[in-house]
């Protein structure tokens, strides 16, 4: 990790900026893909799949057979454990059903607002190097909680040509059905426009890389509402004296092994605490698996030592955090400060992997800056909110004349006369 002591001010915005290619240099690619996928639908969508997948598709549908034989095979704890992963996600998401509150705004007027589902939502839900079963999870949960009547789902193929059972499983766990051997910018213009095999949906969910979330952006840009622009997975860890060294580097290795352009950030008002922590890194490094992976995204990654918490806080809020990690003496106290985080966990022995799997809060998040305006994925995120209003002929007597005297101060006779007529009548 570069290590920055005490940086000016000035030098904040540059500091918090991610190692991300620009939107012109990918769009291009992007455009075409979806373009072909537009005009040839399946036949473009399986072109792709060989091209960049390296996978020949005579279907794209996972079949009924699939789903049993991954329900029957796949490991008895895993199993167990996606079950208990759903539970606290299924219970932490319910509670956000709020049924909407009746107001009679004035003698007469009554005002409410409900809750509907989206009719037709596409998960995409990555693959590539880890196949992320959990995002599912993440996804299709608050989707039926919602009531979304129509859900698709699309997740790259393994080489084999098949879905990851971990993968199928959880569909089954959270009532997913219609599920699509599909990856990339393909899956992305597949749900967006619809295919021969594929449905077009109203709203598209789920992470990926650079080049699917400028698929989303461009897909929204053609009135398909996407969930945000989420991107890489990223984590800011803000520690203290107190904190462990070893639980820091845990953190930071995390989202490092998720791939190179993932990006750790580390800000400390500890000047002892960084070396510790490069130390830790050595040491667990080389215990990983996917050791390769991490070493690129640390490359990427900073850590930042400042002189008091106020200036670590302000350094945490401008970098706006996917995940962040408060390993702190007052850590609650801290949270209360937290305006700009996509989720936040709060003291030493809350590792940002019990929200990635199983806390029951939404794992997926805002990225590259986005949770300064944008929430992660909720129960919310999948229902329209209609309003209501239901007037007496009392009613429309006590509010006509106030909305007669600003229509036609706009210049809106028609608008006046559609409430004139029903009171003259």
């Amino acid at each position: 990790m570069q290590v920055i002591q005490q940086p000016d001010r000035s030098s904040w915005a540059a500091l918090v900026q991610r190692p991300t290619a620009s939107f012109q240099q990918l769009e291009k690619p992007v455009r075409k893909v979806m373009a072909a996928v537009k005009l040839r639908g399946d036949s473009a969508v399986k072109r792709y799949t060989r091209e960049f997948d390296g996978v020949i598709l005579r279907k794209l549908e996972v079949t009924e057979k699939e789903i049993n034989q991954a329900v029957k095979g796949l490991d008895v704890e895993l199993k167990a454990s996606i079950q208990l992963a759903a539970a606290n996600i299924r219970r932490f998401h319910q509670a956000q059903h709020q049924a909407g509150e009746n107001i009679e705004t004035m003698p007469g007027v009554r005002c409410w607002r409900k809750a509907v589902g989206i009719e037709k939502v596409g998960l995409y839900i990555p693959g590539g190097s880890a196949p992320l079963f959990s995002t599912l999870l993440m996804l299709a949960i608050p989707a039926t909680i919602a009531g979304c009547r129509d859900i698709i789902l699309c997740t790259p193929p393994q080489k084999d040509g098949t879905v990851h059972p971990a993968i199928l499983f959880a569909a089954f766990v959270a009532g997913v059905k219609r599920i699509f051997k599909v990856g990339g910018v393909q899956a992305i213009a597949a749900m967006a426009y619809g295919t021969q095999s594929i449905p077009q949906v109203y709203k598209i969910f789920g992470p990926g890389n650079q080049y699917v979330t400028i698929a989303k952006q461009l897909a929204q840009q053609e009135g398909v509402a996407i969930d945000m622009p989420a991107g890489p997975s990223e984590v800011c860890v803000l520690a203290d004296d107190t904190a462990e060294p070893a639980f820091i580097a845990a953190d930071l290795l995390s989202q490092a092994e998720h791939g190179p352009d993932s990006q750790v950030f580390f800000v400390t008002t500890s000047k002892t605490l960084v070396p510790k922590v490069q130390q830790a890194l050595q040491e667990q490094i080389a215990l990983l698996p996917r050791k390769a992976l991490a070493e690129l995204s640390l490359s990427n990654s900073r850590a930042i030592v400042l002189s008091d918490m106020k200036d670590a806080m302000e350094m945490v809020n401008a970098y706006a955090p996917e995940h962040l990690i408060l390993c702190c003496a007052e850590a609650e106290a801290l949270a209360e400060q937290v305006v700009n985080a996509g989720s936040v966990f709060i003291g030493n022995y809350s590792p940002e992997s019990v929200g990635d799997y199983a806390s029951g809060t939404n794992h997926t998040l805002p990225t590259n800056g986005f949770a300064r305006a944008y929430s992660g994925v909720s129960v919310d995120s999948f229902v329209k909110k209609i309003t209501f209003q239901q007037l007496s002929k009392e009613g429309l007597l006590g509010i006509g004349k106030a909305v007669m005297t600003m229509a036609e101060a706009e210049g809106l006779s028609g608008h006046a006369r559609a409430v004139s007529v029903r009171i003259l009548h």
